[in-house]
């Protein structure tokens, strides 16, 4: 079982650079896949980004590519998102989550409870 912890989110301005981690419990981290989705009102949670057990292969929705980097380090048992240029339409909660590789939220069994991420124009 891993427990997750996000953190780092804010209200900031549009073009700026964000940094999220999740920070999770437990001694099988390492065997996680690591996912980031973000939530607004009243929509689906969105895929954004994802990362194999060892880090080995990522994967992007493709409105975040090139502007959104997801890492993990095992040894400190976090995982984290690096987003650049960020723009309004960042904003939502965002969500680290623990499972499956996948883009698909039910691939995923282990959740944080999110941080929100505002962005000003």
């Amino acid at each position: 079982q891993v427990q997750l912890v996000e953190s780092g989110g804010g209200l900031v301005q549009a073009g700026v650079s964000l940094r999220l981690s999740c920070a999770a419990s437990g001694r099988t981290f390492s065997s996680y896949s690591m996912g980031w989705f973000r939530q607004v009102p009243g929509k689906d949670r969105e895929f954004v980004a994802a990362i194999t057990w060892n880090g080995g292969r990522t994967y992007y929705a493709d409105s975040m590519k090139g502007r959104f980097t997801i890492s993990r380090d095992n040894a400190k048992n976090t995982v984290t998102l690096q987003m650049n240029s960020v723009k309004p339409e960042d904003t939502a909660v965002y969500y680290c989550a623990a499972g499956s590789i996948s883009s698909v939220t039910s691939d995923y069994g282990y959740w944080g409870q999110g941080t929100q991420v505002t962005v000003s124009s």
